[in-house]
């Protein structure tokens, strides 16, 4: 599926994650709204602000609405439905949630969506590892895993994957173009690893074929946050 929404191009797109409460969201988004172009609210600020600080975000930058719902797919799909009346420009499910979860996810945003809500499929999380995996009985890692669970998500009509910058490259190369690739695990040079275990720099990632990179803490955590983008900005160009 070719995506016209504005989000995608040639140099890769900066997402920055959004993850606590919300006076500190809103001045973190003042302060550097004129580097980023997607902000990316999570769980911990969606259970702490909920709908009121999205439909907020909204109006200034795209929002990437990062639930990963995995659950039946009438849950699923009601829940979709009422993300993409926010406004919001993706919306993640688990691709582990199954094809026909993600096709209602799909079809609940494109029955009730004008904006363009796009269904991003999680594939494996980026802290998880081969070793992590073989706990849950995936025994082939996740390179393979992930290549797996991308085949069934876009079967099912995700418009595209959210992986580890690890596997940008064999998506690209199996899927092409379309799918719309979004990364986190995203460690500029010099920063913590933290809980992320399958990682890259920003200009990795985007040299690999990556259409939004997801940063989180060494913005976020930075002593200047614009500063901090704007570099990976430079970075990316």
């Amino acid at each position: 599926m070719k995506v016209e929404d504005g989000l995608r191009g040639k140099v890769a797109r900066l997402a920055v994650a959004f993850d606590s409460d919300l006076q500190e969201c809103r001045a973190l988004l003042a302060r550097i709204r004129d580097e980023i172009d997607v902000a990316k609210i999570g769980l911990t600020s969606f259970a702490g602000s909920g709908p009121r600080f999205v439909r907020e975000v909204v109006s200034e930058v795209p929002v990437f609405l990062d639930l990963k719902l995995h659950d039946i797919p009438a849950q699923v799909a009601g829940a979709a439905a009422r993300a993409a009346s926010l406004g919001v420009s993706y919306l993640t499910v688990h691709a582990a949630g199954g094809g026909a979860m993600i096709s209602e996810a799909v079809k609940a945003v494109e029955s009730v969506d004008t904006r363009g809500t796009r269904i991003l499929a999680v594939t494996v999380l980026t802290s998880l590892d081969d070793g992590d995996l073989g706990s849950i009985g995936v025994a082939d890692g996740a390179a393979k895993q992930v290549v797996r669970l991308a085949e069934l998500a876009l079967k099912a009509g995700a418009h595209g994957l959210v992986c580890s910058p690890l596997e940008v490259g064999a998506l690209r190369a199996r899927f092409g173009d379309d799918p719309i690739l979004v990364v986190p695990g995203i460690r500029p040079p010099g920063s913590a690893a933290g809980d992320q275990k399958r990682t890259l720099t920003p200009a990795e990632a985007a040299a690999a074929g990556a259409d939004v990179i997801v940063v989180g803490r060494p913005i976020t955590g930075a002593a200047d946050p614009r500063e901090a983008a704007a570099r990976i900005k430079a970075e990316l160009r």
